[in-house]
C-alpha cells in the first residue's frame, strides 16, 4: 500500500473509530441504565403490591402467602415492624438480609423507595415499602439479587465488545480497499508528473470520473500535450532563428570580405557596403523583435495606457514611414477624424502601426496605395491598414500571426521577412485587451484591423 493510501486509511479509520467508540459507549451505558431502571421499577412494583395486600388484609396467612410468593433464588422479602423486628422472612437463615434492616429504621421511610441501588458491590438491590393496617406498622423489604443484573451487564459488555471488534475489522478491510480505489488515480497522476519532469510527454491517464480527480486527470493530460507542443515549437523556433540569424550573418561576412578587396572600385565597394548595411539593419530588427517576444513571454512587458488624439498621433506615424513609401512610389493616405480619442500605450501602439505599415510597404507593388484609417465601431476604436500588395492565400491567412510563420517560404532577400513582426503585433494588441484581424485577396492586397 502506498504512503498516501496508508495515510488516508489511517485518518478515516481513526475518525470513524473515535466516533464508533463514542456511540458504542453511549449506547452501552444507556441500555444498561435502562435495564437497571426496569429492575428497580419491577422491584418497587412487586413490593407495592405486597404492601397493598398486607394493608387490605393484615393477617398471619397473608404474611405467609407473601413470603411464599417471593421464596426463590433471585428475590427475597422480609416483613418487619416499626421497631425493626422481623415478623417473617423468605430466608430466615440469611444474615445478609437482616444486616440491611438498620438502614430502613434509620431512614424512617414514609414512602416507597430504593434503599440500596449499588448493584456492582452489593449482593442485593433493596426497596422499602412502609405499611399501616390498624395498629400494625412496619415495612415490607424487597431484595433483588444482583447476580442476574451483573450477568446481564457482563453479557451486554461482551456483545458490545464482539460487535466493536468485528466492526473495527470490517472498517479496516473497507478502508484498505477504498483507500486503494481513491488513491490509485492520485498515484497514477504522480507517476505522470514524474514522466513529464523527465521530458517524457507520452502520458495516458485512464481515470474518467466526473469529479475533481477527473478534472485534474484531464488537466494533466492537457498539460502533457501543451508541453509536448511547446517543446516542438521551441525546437522549431530555435531552428528557424538559427537560420534567420545565419542568413544575414553569412551576407555580412561574405560581403565584408568582398568589400575588403583592394582591387575593387569605390562604386563597387559602396554597393557591397550598402548590402552589408541592409543586412545589418534586418538583423537588428530581428533581434529587437525577439527581445520584445521574450519580454512578453516573461510578463515583464508593461503597457501604460493613456488617452491621446488619433489625428496627431497617426500623422506622426505617417511622417515616419513616408520616406520608405516614396522609395517605392507608394502613396500613403490617412483618414482620421479629429474627435476620436485612442486609449492605449503610445509607444507600444506606435510599434504596432509601424510594424503593420512596414509589412504593407514591403509587400506592396510600386505606384500603389496604402490607406491608414481610424474610426469608431460599437464603442471601440478600429485602426485599419490596407495595401494593394501581393495578398495572402486563403489557406495561409489563419497562420500569419504564428511565430516564424512565413507565407513566402523561400526566405529570399526580395521580401526579407522573418515571420516575427506580425507575432509581436498580435501580442502587443492582446496586451492592450484588443484583437487584430486580417482580410486579404490574393494579388489584390490585404487589410489589417486593430480593434481596442
Amino acid at each position: 500500500m502506498s504512503r498516501i493510501s496508508t495515510k488516508l486509511a489511517m485518518y478515516f479509520f481513526g475518525v470513524v473509530l473515535i466516533l464508533e467508540l463514542f456511540l458504542m459507549f453511549y449506547l452501552h451505558r444507556n441500555i444498561i441504565h435502562t435495564r437497571i431502571d426496569d429492575e428497580f421499577s419491577r422491584l418497587l412494583a412487586n413490593g407495592a403490591n405486597h404492601r397493598d395486600v398486607l394493608i387490605e388484609n393484615y393477617s398471619d396467612s397473608t404474611i405467609k402467602h407473601i413470603v411464599l410468593m417471593e421464596n426463590n433464588k433471585d428475590r427475597e422479602v422480609s416483613i418487619i415492624n416499626s421497631k425493626g423486628m422481623v415478623i417473617s422472612s423468605s430466608d430466615d437463615e440469611n444474615p445478609i438480609l437482616k444486616s440491611y434492616i438498620p438502614l430502613v429504621i434509620r431512614g424512617n421511610s414514609i414512602r416507597d423507595r430504593i434503599v440500596v441501588s449499588d448493584y456492582k458491590d452489593s449482593p442485593y438491590i433493596i426497596s422499602v415499602h412502609p405499611y399501616k393496617s390498624g395498629e400494625h406498622l412496619g415495612y415490607v423489604l424487597m431484595y433483588q439479587s444482583t447476580n442476574s443484573i451483573n450477568k446481564m451487564v457482563n453479557d451486554l459488555t461482551m456483545h458490545f465488545g464482539i460487535a466493536g471488534a468485528t466492526s473495527v475489522l470490517v472498517l479496516l478491510i473497507i478502508y484498505a480497499l477504498l483507500s486503494k480505489v481513491l488513491t490509485r488515480p492520485l498515484i497514477q497522476m504522480k507517476e505522470a508528473t514524474e514522466k513529464l519532469s523527465r521530458g517524457d510527454f507520452n502520458v495516458t491517464l485512464p481515470y474518467k470520473s466526473k469529479d475533481e480527480l477527473g478534472e485534474l486527470s484531464v488537466s494533466i493530460q492537457k498539460l502533457s500535450k501543451d508541453l509536448e507542443r511547446l517543446k516542438r515549437e521551441r525546437n522549431d523556433f530555435l531552428a528557424s532563428i538559427s537560420h534567420e540569424l545565419s542568413t544575414p550573418l553569412t551576407y555580412l561576412i561574405g560581403y565584408a570580405k568582398v568589400a575588403m578587396r583592394k582591387e575593387l572600385s569605390e562604386e563597387e565597394r559602396g554597393h557591397y557596403l550598402s548590402i552589408i548595411d541592409e543586412e545589418a539593419e534586418q538583423m537588428k530588427n530581428l533581434v529587437k523583435n525577439l527581445l520584445d517576444l521574450a519580454k512578453i513571454d516573461e510578463n515583464i512587458f508593461t503597457v501604460s495606457k493613456e488617452y491621446f488624439r488619433s489625428d496627431a498621433f497617426l500623422q506622426k506615424i505617417v511622417n515616419l514611414v513616408e520616406p520608405s513609401c516614396k522609395l517605392k512610389n507608394i502613396k500613403l493616405r490617412l483618414k482620421s477624424p479629429k474627435n476620436i480619442q485612442i486609449y492605449a500605450d503610445p509607444l507600444r501602439f506606435q510599434q504596432i502601426l509601424l510594424n503593420l505599415l512596414d509589412n504593407a510597404i514591403k509587400y506592396s507593388k510600386e505606384n500603389s496605395e496604402i490607406r491608414l484609417e481610424v474610426y469608431r465601431l460599437d464603442n471601440r476604436t478600429v485602426i485599419s491598414v490596407t495595401d494593394e500588395g501581393i495578398g495572402i492565400p486563403p489557406d495561409k491567412i489563419e497562420f500569419i500571426f504564428d511565430r516564424l510563420y512565413r507565407v513566402e517560404k523561400s526566405r529570399s532577400r526580395r521580401y526579407g521577412g522573418s515571420g516575427i513582426g506580425l507575432s509581436v503585433v498580435k501580442e502587443l494588441v492582446e496586451a492592450h485587451g484588443g484583437k487584430i484581424e486580417a482580410e486579404s485577396k490574393l494579388g489584390k492586397g490585404s487589410t489589417f484591423k486593430v480593434t481596442i
